[in-house]
């Protein structure tokens, strides 16, 4: 299995995990609604924790990126009501235009569009959560089938099987899923504009699954989305594997880990436990790229500030403080320190984890500035051994206190960060 991630624009990332040996592609469409979570980090979970072994998935996780971000449906109008009609001067298009290639492709089979709607659906009223009106706990299809011949055709009964599959796995017993049909051609003229009817009139299965904006948790909703992923992973004969059991307790396990974030390949930030903001980040005026583990990550910049987050979460806000960058050759990119007693020699932004203590090796032409530890008539911090206790924990850049960062610089020009672990 190979996975690459394509960056088609800036705002459209399709992620493939896929396998030579076969053209079966489902499709699965995270974050078209930005105030849609369970959506979008169900498509990040399988992009990251999702073995692929046979066949083929490919994953937009956050299609509608500036709206997940704000938390909103959509700050330039209802994304989901653009794929008919478009106009040219509406900020949607070009990354309409994309996806809509993206579906397009020939071995894409299936496509899937995540959504939380509203409620619990019901057939018949039992209230004002549980009635016909609601759109939670749905798998939605536009048409009961497409052409007798096309594989995965019969949108009905697979719907029907992903159903049945989900409802045998509940959380709880009213969290139950059913089958909603739009019956989109005749009855409804808003889905006739959606991303799945594009997908059926050119002969593409396509399915919405809605979990309930009524579930009490982001991982409850999450959980449900994967279960309906993975049913459909098995209607294809598609298969995967992953390391964790699917339970609320891991998923929401896995969604307080939100990855790493790397600075212009010499700084690397562990974003899972960091504070609310940093200062005097050191980064470059203008072109720095950001590179996230999670597919969800991004970056904003808000008034002099950097604002990362994950999804709809804000992680951190960096202060940048503007250096020029030092451009090393690759025997450059090592430093030595003493850890506990024990000279080593390590690449740079990796991270020196401590039991004790730990002592930046002097290098010619270099200054260390740890951050946290004040020299006294110096501007050179290597060479010293230093202890937790002679830190500041307000410069701490993790919840903890226990995680500091250590620059070095060439004459005034920044070179790379690295990080001291204390245990």
């Amino acid at each position: 299995m190979s996975i690459s991630f394509i960056s088609l624009y800036a705002d459209v990332q399709l992620i493939k995990k896929q396998n030579s040996d076969s053209n079966t592609t489902l499709l699965v469409i995270g974050g078209i609604h930005g105030d849609e979570p369970g959506g979008y980090f169900s498509a990040s979970i399988l992009a990251t924790h999702y073995k692929i072994n046979s066949k083929n998935v490919w994953i937009v996780p956050n299609l509608n990126q500036e709206s997940i971000q704000k938390n909103a449906r959509g700050i330039h109008g209802d994304m989901n009501r653009k794929f008919s009609i478009i106009e040219d001067k509406d900020k949607d298009k070009e990354v309409i235009q994309e996806v809509k290639k993206i579906i397009l492709q020939k071995n894409v089979s299936l496509v899937l569009n995540l959504h939380d709607g509203n409620g619990f659906y019901r057939k018949t009223d039992k209230g004002s959560i549980f009635n016909a009106n609601a759109w939670g706990q749905t798998c939605v299809i536009d048409q009961c089938d497409l052409n007798k011949s096309q594989p995965f055709g019969d949108l009905s009964k697979i719907a029907l099987n992903v159903k049945d599959g989900i409802n045998k796995k509940l959380i709880k017993e009213h969290h139950t899923f059913d089958v909603k049909n739009t019956n989109t051609k005749f009855d409804d003229e808003a889905m006739q504009l959606s991303l799945t009817y594009f997908a059926v009139t050119n002969n593409k299965p396509a399915f919405a699954i809605e979990s309930s904006k009524n579930l009490p948790s982001l991982s409850q909703k999450v959980f449900y989305h994967l279960l309906a992923i993975e049913e459909f992973m098995n209607i294809m004969n598609i298969s995967f594997s992953r390391k964790f059991d699917l339970t609320e307790e891991n998923i929401d396990a896995l969604l307080k880990n939100y990855g790493n974030l790397t600075i212009n390949d010499n700084i690397s930030i562990d974003l899972t436990d960091i504070k609310k903001s940093l200062s005097f980040i050191p980064i470059k005026s203008k072109g720095n790229i950001f590179k996230f583990s999670n597919p969800l990550g991004s970056v904003v910049k808000e008034g002099e500030n950097f604002v990362v987050y994950v999804g709809n979460q804000k992680i951190t806000s960096l202060t940048p403080q503007y250096f020029e960058l030092v451009e090393l050759c690759e025997s450059q990119n090592k430093f030595d320190v003493i850890i506990d007693g024990n000279k080593v020699s390590l690449n740079k932004t990796s991270d020196i984890v401590v039991n004790d203590d730990f002592n930046i090796v002097k290098r010619d032409g270099y200054r260390v500035n740890v951050i946290g530890f004040k020299a006294k008539d110096s501007i050179d911090e290597s060479g010293i051994s230093l202890k937790l206790k002679d830190f500041d924990k307000r410069y701490a850049i993790d919840t903890h206190d226990k995680v500091y960062r250590v620059e070095f610089y060439k004459n005034d020009e920044f070179c790379f960060m690295s990080k001291i672990h204390f245990r």
